[in-house]
């Protein structure tokens, strides 16, 4: 069902597969796009050219808009050495434990720099940016502007929503506390920042006029109705597509998701030094994580090795196993036949609801 804001788009329905950094590779990001929603790259851990030739393969298998996503951070990072080799000797030693023959190693850089990232991102010229963890510049947003690129920004307070409206975006996706992943929080302590999105939703509607994105805990089109009632433009799924068979996501990772408990979705900061939403496996209660101390993406470079190895391994339970508070109603399927299903339960809703 093509409403304004998907017209704006180009796209057919109000729904955006979000940009899962790691787990959406060309091949999903296209298939939802080519379903009439808008797929979305996640390129905060790609370096530049990986984000050109990554987005060159979604160009290729289908003309249709898309979007790329990224973190919102500094060209570079200090870390704590005594926090970094104290880090290091936590992860080892579980390693060991474990039976993974791999070690944590010192990267020669913690990050991609954002900078190069975003030049690749203009070059790429998709239709939509999506950013999380800070408001850009101004200049980065009047250039995104001059190359015709739609903005959306990601909060999770109004005080967030208004700090992207003032900045000149063209949408904010509203992560209610349901959502799986990274926190985009950026002017509150993540834990502060734990709002319900059907309680965010009509706050932020409130505050500003720009439209908005409802992202978090929405796995069926009673979600998406749900949202366009509290005022959502559009809504914005990431765990619904995790078990789709054009996700990357680990094997291990996918097998677990239809049983995750509700109560066992959490917020970590274990994996990457940053709060995100995910399964308590059991990474998260064999490492302590005050005990580290290092903040995003020095953490989450360290423990790169070991996801690597546990993916390979066949471990979801030593994986950041990221989901939303509803992760147990997926429904594995290709991503263009859940797209599809969601808009006819989306329609169902929505007559059931005006009868």
């Amino acid at each position: 069902m093509q409403t304004a804001f998907a017209s704006r788009l180009g796209i057919e329905h109000p729904l955006i597969q979000a940009p899962m950094s790691g787990s959406t590779p060309p091949a999903l990001v296209a298939a939802v796009s080519n379903a009439g929603a808008l797929g979305a790259l996640g390129a905060g851990y790609l370096e530049p050219q990986a984000i050109l030739d990554q987005a060159a393969q979604i160009r290729a298998l289908g003309e249709r808009p898309y979007a790329i996503g990224l973190f919102v951070l500094p060209d570079e990072f200090e870390a704590d050495v005594a926090a970094v080799a104290k880090a290091r000797a936590q992860l080892d030693a579980l390693m060991a434990r474990e039976g993974l023959d791999v070690r944590t190693s010192l990267p020669s850089r913690w990050a991609p720099r954002f900078s190069e990232q975003f030049a690749a991102l203009c070059e790429a010229r998709p239709a939509v940016a999506i950013f999380a963890f800070g408001v850009i510049a101004p200049a980065q947003m009047r250039e995104l502007h001059r190359r015709d690129i739609y903005v959306i920004g990601t909060a999770t307070t109004v005080a967030e929503v208004r700090a992207w409206a003032e900045a000149g975006a063209d949408a904010v996706s509203m992560q209610g506390a349901e959502a799986g992943g990274h926190r985009g929080s950026f002017l509150h302590e993540a834990e502060d920042a734990m709002i319900g999105l059907f309680a965010l939703l009509p706050l932020a509607v409130r505050a500003v006029d720009i439209p908005l994105i409802a992202a978090g805990g929405i796995m069926d089109g009673r979600g998406l109705l749900a949202a366009e009632v509290l005022g959502a433009a559009a809504s914005q799924l990431g765990t619904a597509f995790l078990t789709c068979p054009e996700c990357s996501a680990a094997e291990a990772w996918k097998r677990d998701l239809p049983l995750v408990e509700e109560h066992r979705v959490t917020t970590i900061r274990g994996f990457s030094g940053r709060a995100a939403r995910g399964l308590r496996n059991r990474f998260v209660e064999a490492m302590p994580e005050a005990s580290q101390g290092l903040p995003y993406p020095v953490l989450n470079a360290l423990t790169a090795p070991l996801r690597r190895a546990a993916a390979e391994a066949g471990r979801g339970d030593l994986l950041s196993e990221w989901c939303g508070q509803a992760a147990g109603l997926v429904r594995p399927q290709p991503a263009a036949e859940l797209v599809a299903r969601l808009m006819h339960e989306y329609r169902l809703a929505r007559r059931a609801l005006a009868g």
